[in-house]
């Protein structure tokens, strides 16, 4: 198994309607639609893309 730690990111609101740079945190992170749950890599990185779009994300540590 991975030693990384990982975190498991779920898109809770819509994204029609929000500014482009936030669409594209969303779709960087992998998440393609409503309750889509991905997990992903935690670095500072994608740590970044999910607080700018903390108002439309859940994280999780897993």
């Amino acid at each position: 198994m991975s030693d990384k730690k990982m975190m498991k990111v779920t898109l809770v609101r819509s994204m029609n309607g929000r500014l482009a740079s936030h669409k594209a945190c969303v779709r960087g992170l992998g998440l393609r639609r409503m309750h889509h749950t991905v997990l992903v890599e935690d670095t500072p990185s994608t740590r970044g893309m999910a607080n700018k779009v903390n108002y439309m994300v859940r994280v999780e540590e897993a």
